[in-house]
């Protein structure tokens, strides 16, 4: 049957336009109608602004969450309990607002199952309540990288062996191996680790770790595949590294300077720029090295957003949980209009160019035929963006997740 959503506003993010009343039909999974006449059952919901549903362009449904501790986690957790928890990760991020994710690069050991990949079978599926994702698999890098877990967690050697499907790769064959094991497995997006990072343990944040032929025969794999490719990268010259190899998408680019954003801007190379993380990180078990880079990094790194904007680099909204907590994640909006960005070019950033960026044209907006993914938030996000972070309404694909009326 039918259902139609009535809502004092509708936010047409792609024009800026605003409908009062807005009304949504639904049937099935999809929008059948937007405005008019309303059909089937009605939803009256408030004084809110129905908005379609957000996208995070980078998160790890598979790390973070209640129980998981930093150092031992890695070494004690099996793979079944990071399934169990990640199903909490998921149900959070889904009933904050984010009905589409890229979980970007499982960095723990699983014996080379891909988690992300056998997570959103199960969502898609209906065993469990979370987003849309878009899986990575294993995040490729090289040894002692930054997305090598035991650097991350500074273990001393042999404590924790990964294997090349794990995602360790060294050389150009090793690292077109990886690539291929992923694509096998049913990652949908490949993410490498291009530079270190402001919490590596070894090494400057910017230095690159991927050499310009092992960048290449990445690029090279994926995209003759049909997948894109996203890189943690920081520093201007690393950053300048993945975009002359072909990367889709930069993910942070804290240190990125404006002629290397020029260079993104005249290649449509994409930046996300997890800003929020600078502020709301928590660093009180970190490692007093680790803090002193942080508080040199991190004031550079909120200048980034605007700077971009500015060249005309594409955006898109993601916020790196849990770098913050699963769930918040739409603290990156509020920090994205602090930077600088305007509330509809937020709005933007978190689904029509995050559609773009997938690669989909089923979601990102509110019109016919597409995903009934759709949220709702109190007042009007045009004005006050943080209101993204009270959702009140969340429906996937025609389903109610999360009802908070009145």
């Amino acid at each position: 049957m039918a259902l139609t959503l009535q809502a004092a506003r509708l936010l047409h993010v792609e024009t800026g336009e605003v409908e009062t009343p807005g009304r949504v039909t639904v049937d099935g999974d999809r929008i059948a109608a937007v405005g008019g006449d309303p059909a089937g059952e009605v939803l009256d919901l408030g004084d809110v602004t129905l908005l379609p549903g957000l996208m995070d362009m980078e998160v790890n449904l598979l790390m973070g969450g209640r129980g998981e501790t930093a150092v031992l986690s890695p070494v004690q957790d099996d793979p079944a309990l990071r399934m169990l928890r990640a199903v909490g990760n998921a149900r959070r991020t889904l009933r904050a607002g984010f009905t589409t994710v890229r979980n970007l690069g499982l960095f723990c050991k699983t014996g080379g199952y891909l988690l992300d990949v056998a997570l959103a079978k199960g969502i898609d599926n209906g065993y469990i309540d979370g987003p849309r994702i878009v899986p990575a698999g294993h995040a490729i890098t090289p040894t002692g990288g930054h997305l090598d877990p035991t650097m991350f967690s500074a273990y001393a050697p042999g404590i924790m062996p990964l294997s090349l499907e794990e995602g360790i790769a060294n050389g150009v064959e090793e690292v077109r191996k990886a690539v291929r094991y992923q694509i096998k497995h049913g990652a949908q997006v490949i993410k490498i680790c291009a530079s270190g990072g402001v919490m590596s343990h070894t090494g400057v944040p910017g230095a690159q770790h991927y050499s310009d032929e092992e960048l290449r025969a990445i690029v090279d794999e994926a995209h003759r595949r049909g997948l894109k490719v996203a890189a943690h990268t920081h520093g201007a010259e690393a950053v300048r590294s993945v975009v002359e190899a072909g990367v889709d998408c930069v993910e942070h680019g804290f240190l990125i300077d404006d002629e290397t954003l020029k260079l993104m801007a005249e290649r449509g190379t994409w930046l996300v720029p997890t800003t929020y993380l600078t502020e709301g990180m928590d660093l009180s078990h970190a490692a007093p090295e680790l803090k002193a880079k942080a508080a040199e990094i991190f004031p550079r790194a909120r200048t980034v957003v605007a700077r971009a904007a500015e060249a005309g680099v594409k955006i898109a909204a993601g916020t790196d949980a849990p770098a913050i907590p699963h769930g918040r994640n739409a603290r990156e909006l509020v920090a994205m209009a602090e930077r600088g960005m305007a509330p509809l070019h937020v709005l933007q950033a978190a689904t029509v160019n995050a559609a773009e960026l997938i690669g989909v044209d089923d979601r990102g907006r509110i019109a016919e035929g597409l995903l009934a993914d759709l949220v709702a938030v109190p007042g009007d996000p045009l004005e006050d963006i943080s209101v993204t972070t009270d959702v009140r309404f969340v429906m996937k694909g025609g389903k109610v997740f999360h009802d908070k009326r009145g």
